[in-house]
């Protein structure tokens, strides 16, 4: 799938994601990769001022499950079957980029990692390690 066909996909079967208007988009997909984009808005900051942690576990979740979708097509009951986030620094008041790589893609089971950054730095604000489980009816 193009990250065009993901995005009206992810429209179609999972509206609730943009609940309170559009925030993540999907910027690229490619061979086991996909980058996504979650915009900067207040709703997403905690005490404190800074991007709150469920933001960042959505959107490295969603561009772990959009690095799929781009391999294998629309499957729906792709899901989650566990997750690790490690939040290294304070991201800053700007638009998180989730860089997805899947490191194993087989008929069953999915695993990545998602390396999360603020918009235009270098360094990563969080790291991630996921499974999704594929079922076996496509």
């Amino acid at each position: 799938m193009t990250a065009s066909q993901i995005e009206d996909y992810l429209d179609q079967v999972f509206p609730q994601l943009h609940f309170g208007g559009r925030t993540y988009f999907v910027e690229e997909v490619g061979p086991m990769s996909a980058r996504m984009r979650c915009d900067y808005h207040e709703r997403h900051l905690r005490p404190g001022g800074t991007i709150s942690g469920p933001t960042m576990m959505a959107l490295a979740d969603l561009a772990l499950y959009v690095a799929i979708l781009a391999q294998i097509g629309p499957v729906g009951l792709a899901v989650t079957t566990s997750l690790n986030y490690n939040f290294l620094r304070k991201p800053g008041q700007a638009a998180l980029i989730g860089e997805a790589k899947l490191l194993k893609l087989g008929k069953r089971l999915a695993v990545g990692e998602v390396a999360l950054f603020s918009q235009g730095e270098s360094e990563m604000v969080c790291h991630a390690t996921g499974t999704y489980s594929i079922p076996a009816e496509r």
